[in-house]
């Protein structure tokens, strides 16, 4: 008897393990929820970021909250809505902001523009970023109704919004100030800014002054040193190393006449030229961390100069890291992010 108790003792103790196994498990691989905040329209990358992000979503692995815009330019919250409609997800919120920077109209968010025969050859209804609301506003709506720990921001511009985001009062949104509320809300920023490694110029090792961080530096500063939560940087020469390869933009998104990333990648600089992956990677890292996509740092602190240099002083209580790349992890960083960015979107 007593050993037939403990058969059943132990029986019991296995299927209880195994349900909290399977429940932690379930909570682990539940949908990221994720913001992306991009200037998209200064650079190409953002948009491939913006269909990796959706071909995630389609698998289940992140949700997307919310597109915040740090370019000042109408059309980019446009063509945003262009991108996500073109997904299927044209209700997803878009926020713009006011700061004059960049708003140069680029060289391919005019396709939001376009006509075919008298239709857009891009259906979406956001037609300019001037029906857009506050990227603060949205910002703090849905970080607001999110679960607490539980979102992630791919930042991939400049840091404008998430400054005035942690400079932001509680208001009728939320009883929360800015800081309060992104303690509670979000779990880490992913950011494609800085530079930690020293790069080749003219036959010289140089630091590079990093754009994302150079044409807002007051508030990538403000970001750095009043965010509560961890942030990842993934530096200049991290998506230096991972050129997205021509031959992709030439051969995988040929399942459909017009498509909205490749027509961008075309319009910006076209084939043979690889684009490097800077924004790709900040977003990869936000929705597949766990991954071994990349290496990390030691914790520490990122100081943002007064030129926009970043410089990294390591701290065991320091909430900042950077992204690292070996020679293998360069091939497989760089087949995730094509695979990924000309997945078709769901029917």
């Amino acid at each position: 008897m007593r050993q037939t108790a403990g058969f059943i003792l132990s029986l019991v103790a296995i299927v209880i393990g195994g349900n909290q196994s399977c429940s932690q498990a379930q909570q682990q691989n539940r949908p990221v929820p994720i913001i992306f905040d991009t200037d998209i329209g200064n650079d190409v990358d953002d948009v491939l970021a913006l269909g990796v992000i959706h071909a995630l979503q389609n698998r289940g692995e992140c949700e997307l909250l919310a597109v915040t815009i740090t370019k000042d330019n109408p059309l980019s919250a446009a063509f945003v809505d262009v991108v996500n409609t073109f997904y299927g997800r044209g209700d997803i919120p878009v926020g713009v902001c006011h700061s004059g920077l960049t708003d140069s109209q680029g060289k391919y968010i005019g396709l939001a523009e376009i006509k075919d025969n008298g239709r857009y050859r891009y259906p979406h209804d956001l037609i300019s970023g001037k029906q857009a609301e506050d990227a603060v506003t949205v910002l703090r709506k849905a970080l607001s109704k999110a679960k607490d720990g539980s979102v992630v921001i791919a930042q991939v511009g400049f840091s404008t919004n998430l400054a005035n985001l942690l400079n932001s009062r509680a208001d009728s949104i939320c009883p929360l100030d800015g800081v309060e509320l992104v303690k509670k809300k979000v779990k880490f920023f992913s950011i494609m800014a800085g530079a930690f490694e020293k790069i080749p110029r003219k036959g010289k090792m140089v630091i590079h002054h990093e754009y994302n961080v150079v044409k807002d530096i007051p508030a990538c500063q403000t970001l750095a040193e009043k965010s509560p939560v961890p942030i990842v940087w993934s530096g200049y020469e991290i998506g230096l190393a991972v050129a997205y390869p021509h031959e992709s933009i030439e051969q995988d998104y040929r399942y459909i006449e017009h498509h909205p990333l490749a027509e961008a990648y075309w319009l910006y600089s076209p084939p043979p030229h690889n684009r490097p992956s800077w924004d790709l990677t900040s977003v990869l890292y936000s929705i597949r961390p766990d991954r071994g996509y990349f290496g990390l740092s030691e914790s520490g602190t990122v100081t943002v100069q007064s030129d926009g240099v970043t410089t990294f002083q390591a701290d065991g209580n320091g909430l900042h890291r950077y992204l690292k790349l070996n020679d293998q992890q360069k091939i497989r960083v760089t087949e995730a992010l094509v695979f990924l960015s000309s997945e078709p979107p769901q029917k």
